[in-house]
């Protein structure tokens, strides 16, 4: 005890240094520690939008993963219906989802008969009011919830959703009344016949398969969608888009169209057996991943099912990417702030032995042991890093309220709207101790060289200094 009340006195004594010490000490802390918390939240707003786009899991035929995407309408679970009803009826998965729901994959060529414009497409048919239920998945409290619903029915075979890039693409941008979309320019190649392409007509092979009842008036922008059936046969359909969605990426928002799964198959089977391509299984916890695989997996062998299954690390690499990528970033971080700690502390405590020389001598002379000259400039180096840590945690709590009450967003990896901007203390608890230990450890670290060099002094030399 005594020990401690001679370090406060002596931080109190040389309190221009001792303040300099453990101001960077704190601000180290605040840094680490702020920095953590806004990884934290990526990493959470990252899985947040992986897990409503694809769920936690997705069951496909054994092979599809690897290989189906070249040729999805040949890779459908011809059972999907059963194997939907052996999800959602288990009572162990019955506790752990919140929605378990079909999809087919597809890609073709969509075209604009209006303006002779066509393109190469690809997309997913999904369960309207399932996937808009995707959307409110937010375990972590992130922000996330709330986002766009596709405003599709799932009575309405018609209509369906695009990426903007593709309505720009297609020119649709006025009818859709979009801003920041521009009309396309006429291209002309001068030195040549300015013979106009042949027309790519899909509406009227459209119209030969297309339901009646299923054409609503709406003043949404038709468009054909040609694909290749199960069998190898062309097929066509028309849709409507209802609405746009901007998408992550440019290459996937020039080319992404989402529709009723039940158009979709009309699209890919014809009039053939109805399949799907894949099974999104969301949980309502993360943490229930692993039982989940465990337990699918049973009743897949158990029923003598040939199908695989990817959780969203796989179905979404970037997730795995990001994460490393601000995984390293905070590790250099810290070691920077650490080797600023260890020299700010170091170069602290040499000063303060210099200084103290005579006072040093005295203390040996009245028969303290060099043990205890030692301990006295570790217990002070150690209780700068405490106040410091301890300063620079409540120095990150002010920061993150100011920055998560200041309602600024930003647009995430992998998302394509902007969301709040939170700095997740809540989620960063064993960061903090982390920090606040590691700080405190660093610094006593810091401290031993130059208590070593003031226990190691002769009583002699050190009463002669001046």
């Amino acid at each position: 005890m005594l020990t401690l009340i001679i370090a406060l006195r002596n931080i109190y004594r040389n309190s221009r240094r001792s303040l300099t010490t453990l101001s960077t000490i704190a601000l180290g802390a605040a840094a680490v520690t702020l920095f953590g918390a806004f990884i934290t939240y990526i990493e959470y707003g990252v899985e947040t939008g992986a897990v409503q786009e694809t769920g936690h899991l997705q069951v496909f035929r054994k092979g599809y993963f690897d290989f189906g995407s070249a040729a999805p309408a040949a890779w459908g679970m011809n059972n999907y219906q059963a194997i939907l009803t052996l999800i959602r009826q288990d009572p162990e998965m019955k506790s752990l989802t919140a929605v378990v729901t079909p999809v087919q994959s597809l890609n073709g060529i969509v075209g604009n008969a209006e303006n002779n414009t066509s393109k190469t497409f690809f997309g997913t048919g999904f369960v309207p009011s399932e996937r808009d239920r995707m959307k409110l998945w937010d375990e972590y409290g992130t922000g996330s919830q709330g986002l766009q619903n596709s405003g599709l029915s799932d009575s309405d075979l018609s209509g369906g959703i695009s990426g903007i890039g593709l309505v720009r693409i297609l020119g649709f941008c006025a009818q859709m009344k979009l801003n920041d979309c521009p009309a396309a320019p006429t291209v002309t190649d001068s030195g040549k016949d300015a013979t106009p392409p042949p027309s790519v007509n899909l509406a009227e092979l459209s119209g030969r398969d297309r339901d009646a009842n299923s054409v609503t008036q709406s003043v949404a922008p038709t468009v054909d969608l040609l694909a290749a059936t199960a069998d190898g046969a062309p097929n066509v359909v028309g849709l409507q888009i209802r609405g746009v969605e901007l998408q992550p990426a440019k290459e996937l928002d020039d080319n992404y169209v989402g529709m009723n799964l039940g158009l979709a198959q009309n699209l890919i089977y014809g009039r053939g057996e109805r399949k799907a391509t894949g099974i999104i299984v969301q949980l309502k916890r993360t943490e229930d991943l692993q039982r989940a695989r465990a337990r699918l997996s049973h009743l897949f062998k158990e029923h003598g099912l040939d199908l695989e299954m990817r959780d969203f690390t796989q179905l979404n690499p970037q997730y795995t990417q990001i994460v490393n990528l601000f995984g390293t970033l905070f590790s250099f971080v810290s070691l920077l702030i650490v080797i600023v700690v260890v020299f700010t502390v170091s170069n602290a405590m040499s000063m303060s032995v210099v200084e103290r020389t005579g006072e040093i001598g005295t203390m040996r002379a009245m028969g303290v042991l060099r043990r205890g000259i030692r301990r006295q400039f570790l217990v002070e180096g150690s209780l700068i890093g405490l106040l410091g840590a301890t300063s620079g945690v409540a120095l990150a709590y002010i920061a993150a309220y100011c920055v998560n009450h200041s309602l600024l967003t930003w647009t995430p990896p992998g998302r394509g709207a902007p969301v709040p901007l939170i700095l997740y203390m809540s989620g960063a608890y064993g960061l903090i101790v982390i920090t606040w230990t590691g700080l405190l450890v660093i610094s006593s670290l810091a401290s031993m060289l130059p208590a070593n060099r003031a226990g190691r002094m002769t009583v002699v030399d050190a009463l002669r200094h001046v």
